[in-house]
């Protein structure tokens, strides 16, 4: 029986960065060559979630959607999309711990697998410190360092915080960092603030988003004093009352992303034991790596 990946994203129709996520981790796990078919489909953006499964052909689709969170999108707008007769309570999360159900669409006849979003997968932690790792140029970054994850954070979805503490938690657990805060935009404690939550001089500064934009683009450096303007950038590192700042950037555009992506639908019951060919070579080094 045939296999398929649909990765599911935001998308917009302002940003032109906001597909580019979901494009290159698409591209990663076809050249993998683990799925018979792998698709995108966008809520901003062609093509769409309401006719995305109507363009695969395989059977069997394991639906990732790319967030960091549960919530409004993942149990209400991607479901009713893709015409899932879904209720939150299928997966019976706390908020951190969807993991998949499987359902039938009511307009295709294909079994669809529906995931957890990526965000809140244990393998998403490895992702946040790698990205540290890329930002900083160290394999060994730690110890003397402290790393704030950042979230967008709302009153209106509390399991969006709840991600970003849940993995800053696991990572505090490791002892690696000397400092791990999870930090917010919209709530507290901010990140405006970053320097006066850390003793370490070097802080590293991961935002869980999934693609660079407005928010991580110019409102979280601007906020933090990086730069008055981040439409002309920011060095990194900063050097902000007394601290070297090292800003990353969205954790989604971090190569590593497609791992989870990829975990996620192999928890859910895909077969993605790489097949006897070449051409995979970047993911199976994605999951050697991973702490």
């Amino acid at each position: 029986m045939s296999e398929a990946l649909l990765i599911v994203a935001h998308g917009s129709h302002l940003n032109p960065q906001s597909s580019t996520p979901a494009q290159d981790h698409a591209d990663a796990l076809r050249a993998s060559g683990r799925f018979d078919e792998i698709r995108e489909a966008y809520w901003k953006e062609e093509p769409s979630f309401r006719n995305a499964l109507r363009t695969v052909t395989a059977d069997e689709v394991y639906v990732v959607p790319l967030f960091v969170s549960e919530g409004y999108f993942t149990e209400q707008v991607i479901p009713r999309e893709l015409r899932l007769d879904f209720e939150a309570a299928d997966w019976d999360s706390d908020g951190t711990s969807a993991d998949h159900t499987t359902l039938e669409p009511t307009d295709v006849d294909k079994r669809v697998h529906y995931c957890g979003p990526v965000g809140t997968h244990d393998a998403m932690t490895d992702v946040i410190v790698r990205r540290a790792e890329t930002v900083t140029s160290n394999d060994d970054v730690g110890a003397g360092v402290g790393l704030a994850v950042v979230g967008h954070g709302t009153k209106r979805n509390e399991n969006s915080a709840k991600a970003i503490q849940y993995h800053a938690d696991r990572i505090r657990d490791r002892d690696r960092f000397d400092e791990v805060r999870a930090l917010f935009m919209d709530e507290d404690p901010e990140v405006d603030d970053v320097t006066d939550h850390f003793e370490s001089d070097d802080v590293v500064v991961v935002p869980l988003f999934i693609a660079d934009g407005y928010h991580t683009q110019e409102d979280i450096p601007e906020d933090m004093g990086l730069t008055d303007d981040g439409r002309g950038g920011y060095e990194v590192p900063t050097r902000i009352d007394g601290h070297d700042i090292w800003y990353a950037g969205a954790i989604g555009t971090e190569p590593l992303m497609a791992d989870v992506v990829l975990e996620r639908a192999a928890d859910a019951g895909a077969d993605v034991d790489a097949p006897e060919t070449p051409g995979d070579g970047a993911i199976d080094s994605a999951r050697a790596d991973g702490d």
